[in-house]
């Protein structure tokens, strides 16, 4: 079985869990305040095993399962065996920085609270981007599918957009600061993927 699809898994089953139990969901979700007076660490990583609702989930876990098998067939087709702890690192990785700036912003905030591996899917769709940069995009119910090259920069001024926008209670910042993170690792790990990925812009 592929990282990918236990993380998935895993992330399926916690989240189930703790719909149905409260003591659990608070034990784990992303609360700053806690996070950063009460030395909870822990909350940096466990919100993104939970989710608000089963439509939350959903959408983060078929984003993940259609592009985290695509970067970790990168990963491991690269580097072998040692792929699958960059992948890891990838996801992880997500999951934390995404999560800082919200950490400060709100560290004083005892109301503010954040759930889901938004963060972390959202650094794996941009790894991804990097590695197919022609590949399509299709969004929920439009069947034209966005060049991911173009794709990318448009989710990136959507969310911004919305972070300073919005008062949709989604953690939009988190969005883009995961995505940000995983083109950046993915250069770190690859520095050529940046030749490569402009070669096939050009062709297009």
């Amino acid at each position: 079985m592929s990282l990918n699809t236990l993380l998935i898994l895993l992330t399926a089953v916690v989240s189930f869990l703790s719909f149905n139990n409260h003591d659990l969901f608070a034990k784990m979700e992303f609360n700053a305040y806690l996070t950063y007076h009460r030395k909870q660490w822990h909350r940096l990583f466990s919100h993104a095993l939970i989710h608000a609702d089963f439509m939350h989930l959903l959408v983060n876990m078929i984003v993940l399962w259609s592009f985290g098998r695509i970067v970790e067939a990168y990963f491991t087709g690269m580097f072998g065996m040692q792929g699958n702890y960059y992948f890891l690192m990838l996801y992880a990785g997500g999951v934390v920085v995404a999560s800082l700036p919200s950490l400060f912003r709100h560290k004083d905030n005892p109301a503010y609270n954040a759930v889901g591996a938004s963060g972390a899917v959202s650094a794996v769709l941009f790894s991804a981007i990097l590695f197919e940069p022609m590949s399509k995009i299709y969004l929920f119910f439009i069947p034209i599918g966005i060049p991911a090259f173009i794709f990318g920069p448009l989710y990136l001024a959507y969310e911004i957009y919305m972070d300073k926008k919005s008062q949709d209670r989604v953690a939009h910042d988190a969005h883009y600061w995961g995505a940000i993170f995983g083109l950046l690792f993915t250069i770190l790990v690859q520095p050529k993927i940046v030749v490569y990925f402009f070669e096939q812009i050009l062709g297009f």
